[in-house]
Order: structure tokens, then sequence, then C-alpha cells
């Protein structure tokens, strides 16, 4: 069983997955929704949790710089109680403060175009986020 790590903005959801032993996260997709459609998006997730038996959801809590909590957090923590409605298994928050950042550098660092990295950035960032909360789950 694997965990899925999630990145959720406006319009997009980043996707993420673990390997069978909790130790990589690899990225896997960005899934397209309607702003603020996060029904739609959990639809679009079922059968992704289905096919990789995801045991654990990990998604990216959208913290402020001085560590204060402002609306895309708010929003966050709803759809987290939306993807616990919806699967029933556990969701944890990871900070995801610069996660994009972080993504779009990696990304710039080699040299991929300007388009693709709009096409990879959510996917990446739910990367980095999936893979810090393997890394401190694993105590490194």
């Amino acid at each position: 069983m694997r965990y899925i790590g999630l990145d959720l903005g406006t319009r997009t959801l980043g996707i993420s997955l673990s390997d069978l032993t909790h130790t990589i996260a690899t990225p896997l997709k960005t899934l397209h929704f309607a702003e603020g459609d996060y029904d739609a998006a959990i639809n679009m997730l079922k059968p992704i949790i289905e096919e990789n038996e995801i045991e654990k959801i990990v998604l990216g809590l959208p913290k402020n710089m001085n560590n204060s909590l402002g609306n895309r957090a708010y929003e966050t923590t709803i759809f987290k109680e939306e993807l616990w409605q919806a699967f029933k298994i556990p969701v944890v928050l990871q900070d995801e403060r610069l996660s994009t950042v972080e993504a779009t550098n990696y990304m710039l660092e080699a040299d991929i175009s300007r388009q693709k990295r709009k096409a990879k950035v959510d996917a990446l960032a739910a990367n980095i986020i999936l893979q810090t909360y393997l890394d401190k789950e694993k105590g490194r």
C-alpha cells in the first residue's frame, strides 16, 4: 500500500505517489477542475486512490511565512475533511511553505521550458510535500 501526496490549488491538484516502502515519492500528474470545484477533484482522485491502494493521504498545508494560517489554509482544512468523508483513510497535513518555489527552481536548474514547467509544477510540488513527510516519518 502507498501514500499519496497532494498539492491543492484553486483549479489544480498536484499528485505524487510513494513507493511501497514509503521511502521515495514520485510525481504522478496534475488534475484540473473548475475553480473551487473540489467535489470534481475528489471524483477524479477516486480511481487513483483505488488503483494504487492508498493507505494515507498527505495534503500540503499552505501556511504563511510567519506560521499563521490564511484563507488558503482554511480551504485546505475543509478539503481535508472532504477527503476523509470520501475515502475514510487518514489524511495528514504537511507544511508546504515554498514547495512550489522549490519545484520551480528544480525545473529552472534543469532548463525545462516555461510551458513544461507550468504543466508539471503542481505534481512536483506534491512530490516535495510527500517526500518531506516520508523523510520526517523515517526520521531523516
